[in-house]
């Protein structure tokens, strides 16, 4: 039962994931002004599958321990920041609104630091394993948000 629900919590993970393989950055990105700390594009993808990873056992590990009616609260806003997690690309990549996607990634950030104090009172080890998605996501505002102001005419169009 307990690798069942594991392997759901990756499936929930997937599910987001492949909202970024659905909307790539392609040539308007490439063609983007963009700061010299911006990392290789290259380095997205492992370093969201090594995300995504700790999402899902940040997840299961509560599930485990108290079930989904014992941390309902927990879990609501879990699947918000997946939510929100998920939308992120479409509106970045598929929509080409800078603006948009940082306002969409100040909701994630919240909702990333709100699951972890939902989890921290009951997994303290899953909270923990939420923060360096929270860091992630953290520099990934400051991204987008130097993204914009290189790329003014670009930002929401």
């Amino acid at each position: 039962m307990d690798m069942l629900g594991l392997l759901g919590f990756f499936a929930a993970a997937f599910v987001v994931a492949s909202s970024g393989a659905l909307f790539r950055p392609g040539p308007w990105y490439a063609a983007l002004r963009k700061p010299a700390w911006c990392p290789p594009n290259w380095l997205f993808a492992p370093a969201w599958s090594v995300l995504y990873v700790l999402i899902a056992i940040a997840g299961w590990l509560v599930w485990r321990d108290v079930g989904f009616a014992a941390a309902a609260p927990a879990f609501i806003v879990y699947a918000l920041q997946l939510v929100l997690n998920a939308g992120w690309s479409g509106i970045f990549f598929g929509m080409r609104r800078m603006d948009l996607a940082l306002y969409e990634l100040m909701l994630l950030w919240l909702s990333i630091a709100a699951t972890i104090v939902a989890f921290s009172a009951h997994h303290l080890g899953a909270a923990l394993l939420m923060t360096p998605y929270l860091a992630w996501v953290t520099f990934a505002g400051v991204l987008n948000y130097t993204m914009m102001r290189l790329n003014p005419r670009e930002s929401h169009t």
